[in-house]
């Protein structure tokens, strides 16, 4: 009868996230997330299996913490425009130093199909999500969601060249001038 699982696999995936986020995907090792967790590299590969496999599901750990995430932040803005833009302020975070590692973890959801299959999935979620703040007489519009959902990556991608402010007030800006360029005026009238 095999023993009883003291740490839980979102434990252990938490921690692999955490090697993940400050070393990258190549430096997630059995050894590095046994440091993190305090089980033994052996116990890893037999709840994992593989690197592989044990990358996936911290992968997919993820993608379930981003799902809450976006769920969250959904149900506690605002059916505007200006609502949109808190929503995808709220899922910025700040990166601080390791937004390059970040990068490195996306490069893994891209070439893993089932990891691209639950990126565009939360993709549409989003897009939906704003397309009912962007919405006008026709109705919602998902549409102008992903658009703006284009948009708030690029503000990110800026921000990790130009860094001179917080993320959370580099993308609000962005969104907030893409918002009035498009004729969605948020009301907080910074400018872009």
């Amino acid at each position: 009868m095999p023993r009883p699982r003291t740490v839980p696999d979102e434990a252990l995936l938490d921690g692999a996230l955490a090697v993940m986020r400050r070393a990258g995907p190549e430096g997630l090792t059995f050894a590095a997330v046994a440091a993190e967790t305090g089980l033994s590299a052996a116990t890893l590969v037999q709840r994992f299996g593989g690197k592989a496999a044990l990358v996936q599901a911290a992968l997919l750990r993820a993608w379930d913490l981003l799902d809450a995430r976006t769920a969250a932040a959904d149900a506690a803005a605002p059916p505007t425009p200006a609502g949109a833009v808190d929503l995808l302020v709220a899922l910025s975070g700040d990166y601080g130093d390791d937004y390059a590692e970040g990068l490195l973890v996306l490069r893994e959801d891209l070439r893993d199909p089932v990891l691209r299959r639950r990126g565009a999935a939360w993709g549409r979620v989003l897009a939906t999500a704003l397309g009912r703040r962007l919405a006008d007489s026709a109705g919602p519009r998902p549409d102008l969601g992903r658009l703006m959902a284009a948009q708030w990556q690029g503000a990110v991608l800026w921000w990790g060249f130009e860094r001179g402010r917080s993320l959370p007030e580099a993308v609000a800006a962005e969104l907030e001038a893409w918002c009035r360029a498009i004729g969605a005026p948020t009301g907080s009238g910074q400018a872009g």
